[in-house]
């Protein structure tokens, strides 16, 4: 879930905290995985997706970090075709062709987790595609910033001059933030700015890059549900979103499954 106000402090995460939320991390990925899975064409509608996020919430022991955040009624954010984030599930189905963000956070104990990834519902134009493919690629260019000694704007520069070298935008609105103890901390990691600018990254610091990528203008807008946004001109967005702990050693994506 892409953030927008302020945090407090950025707080910086012990080894074991880490493993943590790696763990936590590791299920919300598989989570993820099951729901596209379950994905038919035609049949399978947003609502259905939410419902069976819940279950496997339930019997993984852990809880919807999303549901009642601000007042948002769902465990699930969907994001269909032109929707750029924070789509309310509903009954109406996804479509061939379509392409769908799924974001999701999830708690356990003390401990947050937060992962999108945008999906391809059956066979999509060849436009849709590469509009998913940058936005995914923008992501590992941010995360390959997320390194000590290096600052936010290098993650966001990063993110910023792939996707605008293929000739897309990204979204100024909405950017990616800090994680652990709540769903967003600080520090604000931006998909633009500068190099060489924002906070320093240090060890233990624990954050969500989420490049949220539009085929045409950068500019968006609120739905009247007050949650979803939608790109201005209607063209297509893509959205994809890694927990990433700096360490030492340079960057570790948390939410991946094991092998």
């Amino acid at each position: 879930m892409g953030g927008t106000q302020p945090g407090r402090m950025i707080i910086r995460k012990s080894p074991e905290d880490i493993d943590n939320l790696a763990s936590l991390g590791r299920l919300l990925a598989s989570i993820l995985r099951r729901l596209a899975e379950s994905i038919r064409p035609g049949v399978t509608t947003t609502r259905d997706l939410d419902t069976l996020a819940l279950r496997l919430l339930e019997e993984n022991n852990v809880y919807p970090a999303f549901k009642g955040y601000r007042g948002y009624p769902d465990a699930l954010c969907v994001a269909v075709n032109e929707q750029v984030v924070h789509g309310i599930p509903n009954d109406k189905p996804l479509l061939e062709g379509d392409i769908v963000g799924l974001d999701i956070g999830i708690v356990r104990d003390r401990y947050y987790a937060d992962g999108a990834w945008t999906y391809p519902v059956g066979q999509v134009s060849k436009e849709a595609q590469r509009l998913m493919n940058v936005t995914r690629e923008a992501l590992y260019q941010g995360i390959a910033q997320a390194k000590p000694g290096n600052r936010v704007g290098d993650i966001s520069a990063a993110v910023q001059r792939y996707v605008e070298n293929n000739g897309y935008s990204v979204v100024r609105e909405l950017v990616g933030h800090g994680i652990g103890f709540a769903i967003h901390e600080d520090p604000a990691v931006p998909n633009f700015g500068r190099a060489d600018t924002g906070p320093r990254l240090e060890p233990g610091m624990t954050i969500c890059i989420e490049p949220m990528v539009n085929m045409g203008t950068k500019d968006v807008e609120f739905l009247d549900d007050k949650w979803t946004v939608v790109t201005r001109d209607r063209k297509l967005s893509a959205h994809f979103e890694h927990m990433v702990a700096v360490t030492q050693d340079g960057p570790l994506i948390l939410t991946v499954e094991e092998g």
